[in-house]
């Protein structure tokens, strides 16, 4: 006989699978019809063990039948995040491998030193494991998300609601609460899935390009030697140019007090402008075969709600994607300019991280397809390009001047032609200082002399008489 601790003997032979019990209990004892319990697992991307299956339910029973504080169970999205975590073999990190981030991270200091006006952070370095990633950055995670998140977990709740036949309503009796998280609680689990995911693929707190932990610097060991797998090159070598990327996304935050607000705004402003598509909801809602459940999640994992986005939405993507070259393309010009004297290997290193930056790995298109937002820098290419023009032609100290207010960014128009970039920022500065003139005289009474002139004689002459009119007035 089969023994499972979480479901005692019974006298079946076979113990009860914990998410067929669970629905059959959802349900009022009237079992699961054409569902396949293994299949519906696999769709909401969970584990086919009966044993943490059982322990997953048991907390998102308790979940859904008591109040939520918003319309996206976070707690769950929290809990799944971490069990995906840790399910990628995560173990916690050694004393060795702290001490080895910490010395890469002030090395990396020392290096960043002569090729920036920024200066260092006096920020510990710190080793992370994936979990303690996960703990890190969940608060921004739900920031950046929240609004979209909100619009999907309504638009799941009510299409569920409003198909859900009229026999099922009254097995449901009075479990209203329920209906009312459950859409919360399934996009909770796909979100911390995909964070989940996510933290088996960053090297850093800020390898997307975005400060996800304030104030923190720190690279992910484990995922660090993954990094490394099939390069061949030295692991120190590797070690000490992600701390390198790392110090730099580092100071440049911490020096910049304005950027970070400005690019999580950014961020914050696509997501808002994101309308859920309802009428596929509420198609998927009444088209599902309960023989293929993995519709739900095929449906959220390629991103089937997110419409096609107005100018409006084009516009701030533009925006945002700008922003998000000019960090990185800052960023890797800095490392290559850091490292490139004493890593022999920084040209390969540099070309492999563009590239990895450039397309995403897979948990970044699958969290980018559940929430409509990605995070990835198109354009870093040319943004580098901008930066270095603008080392040569201004010096250091004159490109990171560019950092000192967001109005002396470059634009995408810059990115488009970052050789052009000096010239008409010339042009813009000429106009300013014009517009500036023009004003300071307007204010000193400068503009009162042309009133006095010929043309106001003139005017003058028609209100006089003949005998006070100039002699020019006589004959007309």
């Amino acid at each position: 006989m089969t023994s499972n601790p979480l479901n005692p003997p019974n006298g079946d032979e076979n113990p009860k699978d914990p998410l067929a019990e669970m629905l059959q209990n959802l349900m009022g004892g009237k079992g699961m019809g054409d569902i396949d319990p293994a299949e519906l697992a696999k769709a909401a991307g969970l584990p086919d063990d009966p044993n943490l299956l059982a322990q997953m339910f048991s907390q998102v029973q308790a979940m859904m039948s008591a109040p939520s504080e918003g319309p996206v169970n976070w707690k769950l999205a929290h809990d799944n995040a971490r069990r995906v975590a840790a399910s990628s073999s995560d173990p916690s990190v050694t004393t060795p491998q702290s001490r080895e981030v910490d010395e890469a991270l002030r090395l990396a200091e020392l290096w960043l030193d002569p090729v920036t006006d920024l200066p260092a952070t006096g920020l510990i370095g710190r080793a992370w494991s994936r979990a303690e990633w996960v703990e890190e950055t969940l608060g921004t995670w739900k920031r950046l998300t929240e609004p979209v998140a909100n619009s999907i977990a309504n638009a799941l709740s009510s299409a569920m609601t409003e198909q859900m036949p009229e026999e099922m309503k009254s097995m449901m009796g009075g479990a209203s609460s329920m209906l009312q998280n459950m859409g919360g609680a399934i996009f909770g689990m796909q979100l911390g899935q995909a964070i989940g995911a996510l933290s088996a693929e960053v090297v850093s707190s800020t390898d997307i390009g975005v400060p996800l932990a304030d104030l923190e610097m720190a690279l992910l060991p484990g995922n660090v030697a993954k990094f490394g797998e099939g390069l061949g090159l030295p692991e120190n070598d590797i070690r000490l140019f992600l701390a390198v990327r790392e110090a730099a996304h580092a100071r440049l935050f911490v020096q910049v007090p304005w950027l970070r607000g400005h690019l999580l705004g950014a961020i914050e402003a696509y997501a808002r402008g994101i309308h859920i598509d309802t009428s596929r909801i509420e198609e998927l809602a009444r088209d599902l075969d309960p023989s293929n459940p993995e519709g739900i999640q095929e449906a959220l994992s390629q991103g089937v709600f997110m419409p096609q986005r107005t100018p409006a939405q084009e516009q701030a993507l533009q925006k945002l994607e700008t922003a998000l070259a000019l960090v990185e393309g800052w960023v890797d010009e800095l490392t290559a300019a850091a490292t490139e004297k004493v890593l022999p290997s920084s040209g390969a290193l540099r070309e492999t991280v563009r590239r990895r930056r450039a397309t995403g790995g897979p948990a970044e298109h699958a969290f980018a397809s559940l929430v409509g937002l990605e995070l990835r820098p198109r354009r870093l290419r040319e943004a580098a390009t901008l930066w270095a023009s603008l080392k040569e032609e201004r010096g250091i100290d004159g490109r990171d001047a560019m950092w000192k207010h967001p109005d002396l960014l470059p634009t995408a128009e810059d990115l488009d032609d970052p050789k052009g970039f000096s010239e008409r920022r010339k042009l813009a500065e000429a106009s300013d200082s014009e517009v500036d003139d023009a004003l300071m005289k307007l204010l000193n009474g400068g503009f009162d002399a042309p009133e006095s002139g010929p043309a106001k004689d003139s005017g003058a002459a028609e209100d006089e008489g003949p005998d006070d009119a100039a002699p020019g007035a006589k004959g007309t």
